[in-house]
């Protein structure tokens, strides 16, 4: 690769990772490609972004975008997003089905985040759904009205 390509490439991770609220490396090693085109159009319709990088590359960016405590060694995938769930839950969904992968470290919202952490955070419900469950909260006293306004029409009905 030449160098003005990688100075471009290393640009565009810096910017991708400032911008970003998650950012998880993984390990890759062992799998095929037709099993990481799986994650990445995971990834994709999530709007997570994934990428593999040489770690020179990438420790570059990373010390760009002033992330600390994130040490690289070995083959590396980069996983990212600006929604700190939604990435944590297409690594943690990949990791079930895929044994050979394995999440090394994160960095989200700032700080340096462990497998545990990593695992936790996928198992969250989000914005969506939680929006879903307050809605349906909200909804269950209307909807408990209603169900006893119409026993007590069909009972009305039955006695005439």
């Amino acid at each position: 690769m030449i160098k003005s390509k990688k100075i471009e490439l290393v640009d565009q991770f810096t910017q991708d990772f400032k911008a970003s609220e998650a950012l998880i490396v993984c390990d890759f090693k062992g799998i095929n490609t037709k099993s990481l085109e799986v994650l990445r159009n995971s990834a994709k319709e999530k709007g997570v972004k994934v990428q593999i990088a040489k770690n020179t590359l990438a420790s570059i960016a990373i010390k760009n975008a002033e992330i600390e405590g994130i040490e690289l060694k070995d083959a590396n995938m980069f996983v990212w997003g600006e929604d700190q769930l939604e990435v944590t839950k297409v690594v943690s969904k990949y990791a079930e089905t895929n044994k050979s992968f394995k999440i090394r470290i994160g960095f989200i919202t700032g700080e340096i985040a462990d497998t545990a952490k990593i695992e936790a955070l996928s198992k969250l419900p989000s914005r969506d759904e939680l929006i879903g469950m307050l809605l349906q909260t909200w909804m269950a006293p209307v909807t408990n009205f209603t169900i006893g306004l119409d026993a007590l029409r069909a009972k009305k009905e039955e006695v005439a």
